[in-house]
């Protein structure tokens, strides 16, 4: 189903902003980018993840 492989991707996006935030702890050098472009990720996956509850199959 689309809307179950839209939230493993939205699982994948929170994966890939936990991890950049890890790398902005471990390099301050970068860290302020680092954690705009994690949480601009994360609000992605927040916006699909809104998406797939207002289109996606109502629950039983």
């Amino acid at each position: 189903m689309p809307f179950q492989a839209i939230l493993r991707e939205v699982d994948q996006l929170d994966n890939v902003s936990t991890r950049l935030e890890a790398l902005a702890e471990q390099y301050p050098l970068v860290s302020e980018p680092l954690i705009t472009i994690a949480l601009s990720v994360r609000n992605t996956a927040t916006l699909l993840e809104v998406l797939v509850a207002a289109k996606g199959p109502t629950p039983i």
